[in-house]
């Protein structure tokens, strides 16, 4: 017998104990020809309820005149019972009842709890007039068994993000420029030049022996007749900087560190943008003489005749000449310096320290302190380093850090008084987080996560969707979709479930939940080929396999569902007896073939 979505039987069988009374008598003999149909059948939960469809079925003639028949449904599980309710027949409401077959449907539910156990549906047929003073019932018959309880194979999923510390612990440079300038026509670097502002801050540069990665210097020239015959006169003042540069290194001792400074050099010949840069920087010259001159300079000509044309202007030798070209004489020298940063080993002790009390809060900026909670994997020792961020800066930023810690020992944490605690002191981080900074997606998503921990289902949905449409991240976009995924299998969301799982970042506990969602929505290729990726993924996941066995099971493949179950009783013993009891196996029980594959071994 495979897998049913409903169960059709005869409440009676034929020759049942006569009652007193004949219309009763009667109506209650009748009922070996009436037929009961539950869907599903099994019974299955889905999200907080057990929920299913009778719909009763009786013979003509049964329903006589002035009289009412009621079926009673109780669920019945280890001693005990749940009522669910009554189908009534009136006979008044089938006035054709000799020659139609009355028909009835009624939608059954009672919420679930995890001690309802398997059991079966029951019902008792009673026969009665309109007062009902007078009865006749049937024994019960068990009408269906349950319960699946497949959907509660669900996965939780928390996402907890921390807030970007800001900090870059890579190697950055710090520009120092330095120029020299030089003599119309000479590349010589002059004394008065080394002995000046700038030459004394190269040197003093130099002698500190900061970590240098790069020394590009560029030489100059102005544009007069004089110079552009001389096309290496660039070039030469360029390499005269680098020259000194490097005999005050070898003068201050650098051996090695020297090599590993590169020097690029280069001249800049014949290009007026050296010209332009310094026209719009200085005011030697009218609005209408720059004008003037920026004309000659973007009009048509070689850089020599453009040159000539300047030389021309009635105020080129007092202007141009003496005050603008001797600025354009030089060799500029970017220096890129790596900043200095604390190691990460450095930045780690501080912060303990401070976390402790036995460091200066001010001995690390916020950002190498938010930074430091990152480079320990102990959360005690980032609660304390967050909880110090958030004395030290009252940032939303430190606070979503201190309750996301909160928020991961609470998910390690097993007692439940600990657990209930420590997710209750996430929350108000979370607000107060929130507070500063209501676009904060991270406060947001970890709030939601909190609320699911709590079990407040509602109201982490609420919050998860307005963690949606705050402006976040990628990774936060995609740690929303396998929360709400999560919380929506558990509503019996199984199509929503789906589609936002497809988005999540394919961890592990995703791919279990999105396999399984594709179960419980019937479509059983996408779940099989879900839990095949499951498995390969994390192929110790005992449950991975479980869940392939059941949807093998459903799909009626024997030989796939004994292969995935001997796997899974083999990664964990438990599952034996649970497979045993789960109704999803229930047509295969006497197989030989499934008898081995939960036999432990």
């Amino acid at each position: 017998m495979s897998f049913a979505s409903k169960t059709i039987l005869t409440l009676l069988p034929a020759g049942f104990l006569l009652f007193n009374g004949c219309a009763l008598k009667q109506m209650v003999k009748m009922a070996k020809d009436q037929q009961l149909t539950v869907t599903p059948s099994p019974l299955e939960v889905h999200g907080d309820s057990v929920a299913f469809d009778v719909s009763a079925t009786l013979p003509p003639k049964m329903l006589k005149k002035n009289k009412i028949y009621t079926v009673d449904a109780k669920y019945n599980y280890n001693g005990q019972k749940i009522d669910l309710g009554t189908v009534e027949f009136v006979s008044t409401n089938f006035p054709n009842a000799k020659t139609e077959k009355p028909v009835l449907s009624h939608h059954f539910s009672f919420f679930y709890k995890p001690e309802i156990g398997n059991g079966k549906l029951n019902v008792v047929g009673t026969a009665s007039n309109m007062t009902k003073s007078k009865t006749k019932s049937t024994p019960g018959m068990d009408i269906a068994d349950g319960i699946i309880t497949t959907s509660r194979l669900v996965r939780d999923i928390y996402y907890v993000s921390y807030a970007d510390h800001g900090y870059n612990n890579k190697e950055e440079y710090i520009p120092v420029i330095v120029n020299f300038f030089f003599e119309q026509g000479k590349s010589v670097l002059r004394k008065s030049e080394i002995k000046g502002s700038q030459g004394k801050m190269l040197d003093a540069f130099i002698a500190k022996k900061n970590v240098t990665r790069t020394v590009n210097i560029v030489g100059e020239h102005s544009p007069e007749g004089t110079e552009t015959k001389n096309s290496k006169l660039a070039d030469d003042r360029a390499k005269v900087i680098e020259k000194y540069y490097k005999e005050r290194m070898k003068f201050y001792d650098y051996k090695g560190k020297a090599d590993s400074i590169s020097f690029v050099t280069k001249g800049i010949v014949m290009d007026w943008d050296p010209f332009k840069k310094q026209l719009d920087s200085v005011d030697v010259l009218t609005s209408e003489e720059k004008t003037e001159v920026l004309g000659v300079i973007n009009g048509s000509g070689s850089f020599t005749e453009k040159e000539g044309q300047l030389e021309k202007l009635p105020y080129y030798k007092k202007k141009l000449l003496g005050k603008l070209y001797p600025k354009l004489r030089t060799a500029r020298t970017e220096i890129l310096m790596v900043k200095p940063k604390k190691t990460d080993a450095e930045i780690l002790v501080l912060a303990q320290g401070i976390g402790s009390g036995s460091v200066k809060a001010d001995t690390l900026t916020e950002q190498e302190l938010t930074y430091a909670g990152t480079l320990t994997p102990s959360l005690d020792e980032k609660e304390s380093i967050y909880m110090a961020a958030t004395k030290k800066t009252d940032s939303w930023t430190s606070h979503n850090n201190l309750g996301a810690v909160y928020l991961e020992k609470a998910q390690k944490q097993m007692d439940p008084n600990q657990k209930s605690k420590l997710v209750d002191m996430a929350i108000a981080q979370f607000d107060i987080a929130i507070t500063k900074n209501d676009k904060s997606a991270e406060a947001s998503v970890n709030k939601a996560s909190a609320l699911l921990m709590k079990g407040m289902k509602p109201e982490a949905l609420l919050q998860l969707e307005k963690a949606s449409a705050l402006n976040g991240t990628d990774d936060i976009k995609k740690g929303i979709m396998g929360v709400k995924g999560a919380l929506e299998i558990r509503s019996a969301k199984y199509a929503d479930a789906v589609q936002d799982l497809s988005k999540a970042k394919e961890t592990s506990d995703v791919l279990f939940d999105l396999a399984l969602a594709n179960l419980l929505k019937k479509d059983f290729t996408a779940a099989k080929s879900g839990f095949a990726a499951e498995t390969a993924a994390s192929p110790s996941d005992a449950m991975g396999f479980y869940g392939a066995a059941v949807t093998a099971a459903r799909m009626q493949d024997e030989a796939t569902l004994t292969t995935n179950l001997k796997k899974a009783v083999g990664l964990d013993k438990n599952l034996a007896a649970k497979a045993i009891s789960d109704l999803e196996f229930m047509n295969y029980q006497n197989s030989a073939a499934f008898k081995d594959a939960v036999t432990v071994k």
